[in-house]
């Protein structure tokens, strides 16, 4: 079982044109809709697999039933923390180029009762023994302490947890104080890896050296992508490149 935490997930509505005119009327070609989220993504793909995997998420609005329906009917189980936003709708332009153009609302904004909920159903989700993913930005009235917060009460339970995100969230994550507070694996990108060592990194062989500065910090395994050149995973195992 692995768990999967998305605190802002979204609806994403791909709408396809010809050529999208500005000032228009734009007659759309196709289109479709998907449940998203970086959590989410992850327990699709989970799910796709066959794993079992469970998506905690705080869901109000309209389209929240239709992004659990969207997620039920790919094989996940959802966890749902009723909150009173809506949940926000990413909307994305495609033209036949590869020209896309994005329009990302910012989602609902959390109260700290909510918060709370979340927080409990988490816990309560968490398999002792399993992982924890927590994915993705996070709404308004979450700190970006957050995802650091939910460290230790899952170490507790004995489930493992990771961590992908970014800025002052991926910051408060590994500036841990002690071990029992750091996550298990972070996932950062090469940008996000060069904020955290603070110096640049142009080779893979910098990417190894700075996530085993991050392992030195007491996380066990770093997971970095890398666009185009792949991914790195530094660990206990040593370093492993994929493409």
């Amino acid at each position: 079982m692995i768990v999967t935490l998305t605190p802002n997930p979204s609806l994403d509505r791909t709408i396809e044109l010809q050529r999208l005119v500005r000032g228009a009327v734009n007659r759309a070609t196709g289109g479709r809709v998907d449940a998203g989220g970086k959590g989410v993504n992850v327990s699709r793909a989970l799910a796709r697999h066959g794993v079992k995997t469970t998506a905690v998420l705080p869901l109000g609005g309209p389209d929240a039933m239709v992004l659990m329906e969207l997620l039920t009917e790919q094989g996940v189980d959802v966890r749902r923390v009723p909150v009173a936003g809506a949940v926000r709708v990413n909307i994305t332009v495609a033209e036949p180029d590869g020209t896309t153009t994005k329009l990302n609302e910012p989602g609902p904004s959390l109260s700290a009762a909510e918060m709370a909920d979340l927080t409990s159903s988490l816990l309560e989700s968490a398999p002792p023994g399993g992982w924890v993913v927590g994915c993705g930005s996070l709404p308004g009235g979450l700190g970006p302490d957050y995802y650091s917060t939910l460290v230790a009460p899952l170490h507790e339970r004995a489930a493992r947890i990771a961590v992908d995100t970014s800025g002052a969230s991926l910051q408060a994550v590994l500036a841990a104080a002690d071990r029992a507070s750091l996550p298990d694996l972070v996932k950062p990108n090469r940008e996000e890896l060069e904020q955290a060592v603070a110096r640049p990194v142009y080779t893979l062989g910098d990417v190894v050296t700075a996530a085993q500065e991050l392992r030195s910090r007491g996380i066990a395994t770093v997971l970095v992508s890398l666009g185009r050149d792949g991914a790195v995973l530094v660990g206990d195992c040593g370093a492993v490149h994929g493409s």
